[in-house]
């Protein structure tokens, strides 16, 4: 089981330091100016050398078809969770086209065999994804003890070698992850580009990934600073550098400013980790990393699918698709997120580059099912040309449409609705090129009325740090019929903030806090009850809510 994250933040020196690290990476970044970028890499285009698969070219990821291909998919947790594979189906089905495996080289953790490795390359060729494959037993080199070395890790892939040789249209290799820690970060530099020398002598012809140091995120500059020497060490030039965006990275500037370097460079780079909820840390920009992945078209690969110590950064409880925490929600669902952005590889023959027909316009939504706080929809599938992947489902008021919910099937329960009130939806198809159906017919919902259940809320701290804490609500139905559908209603007096909520979805105006179900809560049958947990930042204080209400009516408190 993961002890830790695998990412250390700035301490305040550090954040002092950040700012000269910074104005002496860009003065040495000077020299990593696109027209030498293009010069060296001609030099390099020597008659002979063959793209195998998955490579690089002036800057860009691309396919062996040379189709542009930008990853869209989360980091799964394989070598701590070996029986959890069919996590792989499951981000397949909520859009990604590509995850990253943890795997241990047998420094730190238990090594992953041949045999295993080669059964997650089947899974992820399976499921349709690209497979970034990576070794985290090197994770905080020269801060951790126990971390491993990257040469370490290279001798493991060559040891894979029978097993990957054949695959570089389907996998890349990420060396090892966050290979250095923030202790003299400046080693980190020789030690990757020998790693990288040996992978190309032992014949490796894949995509290799390279990480940053500081944990990953590289706040001194060193990657940044360095990477057109790691990058010229690889004689073939098929190799992409590899950010982890965490608290470090909290402004807009910041991470604009990293992200443009590398490509105003010409040096390939993705964002290979990244975190959204706060934490004592700081609370990451990740609405700006995942818009300027977007407008830069560059890869970003989320952290992580579920199973860690702490699940704040969980996307999915307990390895269940049909339970995504807010931060899975803003991943797959939100401005940006892979069901929006996502477009799988060509080489598995389900996106054709030149595709531009619409899907077909879904049936008319028919509800059912409908209670006090959501709606069950169904509609008849619409056809396409090449094949739809998914649907989105909208609200229509008047001339606007605000997103609803996304599904891919014809089906979905709308949550999180208000009582005793009327709403229009309308759903649109689309497919794997990102092409977009017309509007279906819409269908008209008014919701139940408020059950008048009696109830009583418990509410605790159950632990608490400083500029943070984490607490549980538990709901309990006090009558004698159940609850179907609910809205609880609180006010912090001390100006808490919740950034991560599980059993529930928050949303929170000044101190008052509003929570609808999610699908494994929504139902408090008659004497029953049913757990929320959150993390919140606090101040000084952390006064717990005196009054809570569940649709409206006052709950006692226990």
């Amino acid at each position: 089981m993961r002890t830790a994250r695998g990412t250390t933040r700035k301490d305040p020196l550090a954040r002092l330091l950040t700012g000269l690290a910074a104005l002496l990476g860009l003065a040495v970044l000077g020299v990593l100016c696109p027209s030498v970028a293009l010069a060296q890499a001609e030099a390099r285009a020597t008659p002979g050398v063959r793209a195998a698969g998955l490579h690089i070219s002036d800057g860009r990821l691309l396919e062996g078809n040379g189709n542009d291909f930008v990853m869209r998919g989360v980091n799964h947790a394989h070598t701590w969770y070996p029986g959890e594979t069919q996590s792989l189906a499951d981000v397949k089905a909520l859009g990604a086209n590509s995850v990253r495996v943890v795997l241990s080289d047998g420094h730190r953790w238990t090594e992953n065999s041949p045999a295993d490795v080669a059964n997650v390359v089947t899974q992820c060729k399976a499921n349709r994804l690209i497979c970034v494959l990576e070794v985290h037993d090197t994770t905080g080199y020269g801060e951790e003890a126990a971390a491993g070395t990257l040469d370490h890790a290279a001798d493991y892939w060559i040891g894979l070698k029978d097993v990957l040789a054949g695959e570089e249209d389907y996998v890349i290799i990420n060396i090892g992850n966050e290979p250095w820690g923030n202790t003299d970060p400046a080693g980190w530099t020789d030690p990757t580009i020998a790693a990288v020398k040996k992978l190309r002598g032992a014949g490796f012809e894949h995509t290799i990934m390279v990480d940053a140091p500081n944990w990953g995120q590289d706040w001194q500059n060193v990657m940044r600073t360095n990477a057109r020497s790691v990058y010229d060490a690889d004689t073939t030039g098929n190799l992409i550098f590899s950010i982890h965006m965490y608290s470090v990275y909290d402004t807009a500037q910041e991470i604009t400013d990293y992200l443009n370097a590398f490509v105003d460079a010409g040096l390939p780079l993705l964002i290979g980790e990244f975190g959204g909820p706060a934490d004592q840390w700081g609370d990451p920009d990740e609405d700006t990393m995942m818009a300027t992945a977007q407008r830069l078209d560059l890869g970003y690969l989320a952290w992580s699918w579920s199973g860690n110590t702490d699940p704040i950064l969980d996307l999915a409880i307990g390895f269940d698709p049909d339970r995504l925490s807010s931060w899975g929600e803003r991943i797959f669902h939100g401005a940006n997120g892979i069901a929006q952005t996502s477009k799988e590889a060509t080489v598995f023959g389900g996106t054709n580059p030149g595709d531009t027909q619409a899907p077909s316009a879904p049936g008319t939504p028919t509800a059912s099912s409908v209670t006090a706080t959501s709606a069950a929809l169904t509609w008849t599938a619409a056809t396409d040309n090449v094949g739809v992947t998914g649907y989105d489902v909208v609200r229509v008021d008047g001339g606007s449409e605000t997103k609803a919910a996304a599904s891919t099937t014809n089906s979905v329960t709308v949550t999180g609705l208000t009582a005793d009130t009327a709403y229009t939806f309308a759903v649109y198809a689309r497919d794997a090129a990102g092409n977009r159906s017309a509007r279906s017919a819409t269908v008209s919902v008014t919701t139940g009325s408020a059950p008048a259940g009696k109830c009583s809320v418990g509410y605790r701290a159950s632990g608490e740090w400083p500029g943070g804490f984490q607490g549980e609500i538990v709901i309990r139905n006090t009558g004698t019929t159940a609850i179907s559908g609910w809205t609880l209603a609180f006010t912090f007096a001390d100006g808490q903030t919740v950034s991560n909520m599980w059993g529930g979805t928050p949303t929170q105006t000044g101190g008052k806090v509003s929570v609808t179900p999610a699908s494994y809560t929504s139902t408090i049958p008659a004497a029953g009850s049913v757990t929320l947990g959150f993390i919140a930042a606090k101040g000084s204080k952390n006064t717990a809510p005196t009054a809570f209400t569940l649709n409206g009516s006052a709950c006692t408190t226990t």
